[in-house]
């Protein structure tokens, strides 16, 4: 079995011989790469299954449907991404060739986490393929079946000289990041990220993280309570609330609350049932050890279950949990939840909201729900986040067209699309010069004078483009 390093080195040398730099071979990557979605989805569905008990009609929406669409809009626009893209000139360059060039970065290492072991593995590895780069890919060791499904498939569709799948634990992980890559793209937890970063820090590695955060849901003035309600609930649970993008915590006022509680319990009986444990339609808890540290925040916080609240340690289940009475110290809003665990939060203007908002790390997606544009707009202009969508969840990261990636604490970068294209590309300034005016050039050389300078300074000034002449 090869080393780390030396799959590294191969890579590398795969790289260096310029065979993944031809627009052909990058599109019969993400070719093929389409083609084992399509030709797996059997056993992706099972894999997922395994890990999470996704239900199938989730699992094909956010893992399998939302890959492919990415691949299909890559494909169909990744050819022009790679195009030059002029810029424009002043006077002293009016004879040059001036030019933004994308090329490829290298080595990238993609580094996926286990919520959504497919679609968060695969997406940033679209982008990295598209831009022209060879790329180590490491799934998650937590979700095991999809992890042990992708090492045993991308080698099979995908040139093995140019992409490779590394697979294990923490310590794995640590051996791997000794090594030298062109660009690290990770996707996971704000702690494990400080790791990532020291260890990029030694080969001054850029680096993407995609964090997460507590994603604010902030319900404000006139609303449809049943509708927000329903998409509430959907945003929060799908996927049993295991969604960096998931609604962490709400915040309304006090009579919004009195409203909200009865709509969320009818859209959670609607959508689940009278007994969400027995619903096929409901996701599980990833492992024993994420159950106890939910069901530990779930303890410690002073707040008061007012629905949900059941669990079951064997079946890793715990059920929708709606949390009132919640304080801004709770332990429930320490950290990013990551569960089927709701707390609300009362304020009794749109500018406390606001402020409590603006008091946390910025968060990688907020929410408002009103019928007001006033509020909408207010709050989109006095606040910070990755990604901003009013009166539904999550649905803004499915778009391709749309930059998808936190801000501050939440995220570094951004992907999806072209976006994903341009993080794994180097924007490489371009200038062909010939040897014209070279008197005009000559005012550059000494001896210096003030003609001299008055002149160099007309021919370089903005005003002078060439669009101009």
């Amino acid at each position: 079995m090869e080393k780390q390093s030396q799959v590294v080195e191969r890579l590398r040398s795969s790289f260096r011989s310029g065979m993944t730099i031809p627009e052909q071979f990058r599109r019969t990557q993400l070719t093929r790469l389409l083609s084992m979605i399509k030709d797996n989805e059997e056993q992706i569905l099972n894999a997922l299954h395994k890990d999470l008990a996704k239900p199938k009609f989730e699992a094909i929406l956010s893992e399998i449907d939302i890959v492919i669409n990415e691949l299909h809009h890559a494909i169909a626009n990744f050819k022009s991404w790679m195009q030059l893209e002029y810029v424009s000139k002043n006077l002293a360059t009016k004879l040059d060739n001036c030019f933004v060039r994308r090329e490829p970065l290298g080595v990238v290492l993609i580094i996926g986490p286990w919520n959504y072991p497919l679609q968060l593995l695969i997406l940033p590895m679209v982008g990295a393929i598209a831009a022209g780069n060879c790329a180590i890919i490491k799934p998650s060791e937590v979700s095991a079946a999809t992890d042990s499904l992708m090492a045993e498939l991308i080698p099979k569709y995908l040139s093995q000289d140019c992409y490779a799948v590394v697979r294990g634990g923490a310590e794995e992980t640590k051996a791997l990041l000794q090594n030298r890559f062109d660009h690290i793209f990770y996707t996971g937890s704000q702690t494990v990220a400080r790791s990532i970063l020291q260890a990029a820090s030694v080969h001054l590695t850029p680096v993407t993280l995609e964090l997460g955060g507590k994603c604010p849901c902030f319900i404000y003035g006139r609303v449809n309570i049943e509708a927000a309600a329903r998409r509430l609930v959907w945003a929060k649970f799908f996927n049993s609330g295991q969604s960096c993008v998931a609604p962490d915590y709400v915040l309304c006022s006090p009579a919004a609350q009195e409203a909200l509680l009865p709509a969320l319990r009818a859209a959670l009986e609607d959508f689940y049932g009278k007994e969400p444990q027995t619903c096929p339609d409901l996701s599980r808890i990833v492992s024993s050890r994420h159950w106890t540290r939910l069901m530990d925040l779930l303890g410690k916080s002073s707040g008061k279950v007012v629905i949900g609240g059941e669990s079951n340690e064997e079946d890793k289940y715990i059920a929708p949990t709606v949390v009132v009475d919640v304080a801004e110290d709770d332990a429930l809003m320490e950290e990013e939840i990551f569960g089927p665990i709701l707390p609300i939060l009362t304020v009794d203007s749109l500018e406390k909201g606001i402020d409590l908002i603006n008091r946390k790390e910025k968060p990688l997606a907020l929410y408002v729900f009103s019928d007001e544009s006033s509020v909408v707009n207010t709050v989109l202009e006095k606040t910070s986040s990755g990604g901003f969508c009013s009166n539904d969840g999550i649905v803004h990261m499915t778009l391709p067209s749309l930059p998808f990636g936190g801000v501050g604490a939440s995220g570094w970068g951004s992907y999806h699309g072209r976006w994903g294209f341009e993080t794994f590309s180097h924007r490489r300034a371009c200038m062909l010069r010939g040897w014209a005016l070279e008197r005009l050039n000559s005012l550059r050389y000494p001896p210096y004078s003030e003609d001299k300078l008055s002149w160099l300074r007309w021919t370089t000034s903005a005003k002078n483009s060439c669009s101009l002449m």
